[in-house]
């Protein structure tokens, strides 16, 4: 009786508006896939599980502080969050994005087609300017200081920036982490100009080399930014290897590390 009802409210009097009246009996999760990129995520769910009812979609866009994207089901929905660097992406990015997010969460292999063709819009200048931007402007970052209890980072970083560098490299922020970690035991953050050392290296039994070692690792990064070929990115070019050598105690250093 439902159907019926809705059948005589919108058949119109015209036979040439039958086509667009149909549209107005589409089942309620189909009626759900309007925006544009609600359709693509709709249509590559029918390729991954076609067997499988169509679920309603809800994407959106939104201001992360990086090219974070969010999937998820809730209430038999899968909600999507992009981050809104895509909202002009093409149809064919978002699609190859829609595979890598849908077959994660339902843990099936992800095309390499669609993962190569991400990472090469991804790798487009404009794109990576676009990035580094909004992690500048938007990405929270904690910098504390650059002295620790038993090691100056400022002082470590100019003898190694006259020694290594001709003093050519620019000291960027330098900060012991805010935690002792073993996972990140230094990195270099181009979109705050930081250098952030493991507070798991300040302490008396510490080799100096070793700290000396992990700044030297990293101003590397000054002088040798990321290359960025097609699809890929380049963090440790042959230069960046080669020159990494050049420290008196590489191999010592890399020993320790890997012991820990």
């Amino acid at each position: 009786l439902e159907i019926l009802r809705r059948l005589k409210a919108v058949i119109p009097s015209e036979p040439r508006a039958w086509l667009g009246a149909t549209r107005d009996l589409l089942l309620p999760s189909q009626l759900a896939v309007t925006h544009p990129s609600e359709q693509i995520f709709a249509k590559v769910f029918r390729a991954i599980r076609p067997r499988t009812p169509l679920p309603e979609f809800e994407v959106r866009f939104r201001p992360y502080a990086d090219v974070n994207h969010v999937i998820r089901i809730r209430e038999g929905r899968v909600e999507v969050g992009l981050s809104d660097l895509l909202e002009a992406a093409p149809p064919t990015v978002l699609e190859a994005l829609a595979f890598i997010l849908l077959s994660k969460l339902y843990r099936k292999p992800v095309p390499k087609r669609y993962q190569t063709r991400y990472r090469q819009f991804l790798n487009r200048r404009h794109i990576r300017d676009r990035v580094h931007a909004v992690r500048r402007v938007r990405g929270r970052k904690w910098i504390g200081e650059p002295a620790g209890d038993h090691f100056h980072l400022e002082e470590i970083f100019d003898e190694l920036n006259e020694k290594y560098f001709n003093s050519l490299l620019g000291r960027p922020r330098l900060s012991w982490s805010r935690t002792v970690s073993r996972t990140l035991l230094g990195h270099w953050d181009a979109a705050h100009n930081a250098i952030i050392v493991s507070k798991l290296f300040d302490r008396p039994d510490t080799p100096r080399y070793l700290v000396e070692y992990i700044l030297y690792h990293e101003m590397l990064h000054l002088k040798h930014p990321v290359e960025h070929r097609r699809s890929r990115r380049c963090v440790h070019s042959p230069a960046f290897r080669a020159e990494e050598k050049i420290f008196p105690h590489f191999a010592a250093a890399k020993h320790l590390l890997d012991a820990l």
